[in-house]
């Protein structure tokens, strides 16, 4: 049985936000590598629960990242600072997936976390609308 694009939506919003609730726990143990992971996955899975309602997928990470930019940043959906904050946090979760001796300081990491939330909480806003 298929579901709708809107179920589709809502169960990668409700991935996102058990990406981000992972990201929180892993900060809390002081795994500040892990939490940088989860956070940008629970940006990753919220921005493929809004392009869902475009119809649009992708294997690629940057393809998720530009339909999402180019469809409802560029166009007023979303405020353009979160089009940096995305790019910083899959900068940051590649450095830290593939770097071998990079580390993460808390701050810099509670920060990335804080980006996240807002960014899921304003994503989760426009996705009500929908």
């Amino acid at each position: 049985m298929e579901g709708s694009l809107k179920d589709l939506s809502d169960y990668r919003l409700e991935r996102a936000k058990e990406d981000l609730d992972r990201a929180k726990r892993e900060f809390e143990f002081g795994d500040y590598k892990l939490a940088q992971n989860r956070s940008y996955y629970a940006v990753f899975h919220a921005m493929r629960a809004v392009n869902a309602l475009d119809d649009y997928d992708s294997k690629k990470h940057s393809g998720v990242i530009s339909h999402f930019n180019h469809e409802h940043v560029k166009n007023g959906d979303f405020p353009k600072e979160v089009s940096k904050m995305i790019k910083g946090a899959m900068e940051v979760r590649q450095q830290s997936d593939y770097d071998d001796f990079y580390v993460v300081s808390r701050e810099f990491a509670e920060k990335q976390l804080q980006n996240v939330e807002y960014i899921i909480n304003l994503i989760d806003d426009y996705l009500k609308t929908k």
